[in-house]
């Protein structure tokens, strides 16, 4: 079993993930603008990789909801609510994998902004002589600015999940060497 502290840092932990996730999806749903030259609309969901962001930090979201109320009942009775091995193994596999799924999400979406600044910085520069290319480089920049704020986030969440999938990992060695499971 493992020691009171190391279970309440689990929860501690993952109310950061969520926190992390959560604020990462709000920066992606409010990030748009409106072009000053044509009047189009643009929004995350325009760059695939923002949609993958989302859909990575709502998964995130939705797998901590889930593991949130096991890890506090665990932190406080300091025994599993379910009584067989099932727990310790969606702990175990199911962080590993939405470790993986947040860290390929948030490489998506830092590469795609940086990939992004520099077509823009290029296509700016060659029409730096029409006088609205100012406003909307700089509404161009800050849409791409809220992408690196969301994908970072999104880091911040995968590197919190990582540290809960080391967690999970000696909680699951340490119960099966004390004879818990048989």
């Amino acid at each position: 079993m493992a020691s009171k502290s190391i279970l309440v840092s689990c929860v501690v932990i993952r109310l950061l993930t969520l926190g992390a996730l959560a604020a990462a999806i709000v920066v992606l749903v409010t990030n748009q603008f409106r072009s000053n030259i044509d009047n189009s609309k643009t929004i995350f969901t325009d760059v695939i990789a923002y949609r993958f962001v989302f859909a990575a930090s709502a998964l995130g979201c939705l797998y901590t909801l889930i593991q949130l109320p096991f890890a506090l009942y665990y932190a406080y009775k300091e025994k599993r609510l379910i009584q067989n091995d099932f727990l310790p193994n969606l702990d175990f596999y199911g962080d590993k994998m939405v470790a993986i799924v947040l860290a390929c999400g948030a490489g998506a979406g830092l590469a795609v902004t940086l990939e992004l600044k520099g077509i823009l910085k290029e296509y700016y520069n060659d029409f730096s002589d029409i006088p609205e290319i100012d406003e909307q480089r700089s509404k161009s920049i800050r849409f791409l600015n809220r992408g690196y704020i969301a994908s970072g986030l999104l880091l911040l969440g995968c590197a919190c999940m990582v540290i809960l999938s080391v967690f999970s990992s000696i909680n699951r060695t340490s119960t099966k060497k004390s004879g818990f499971f048989g």
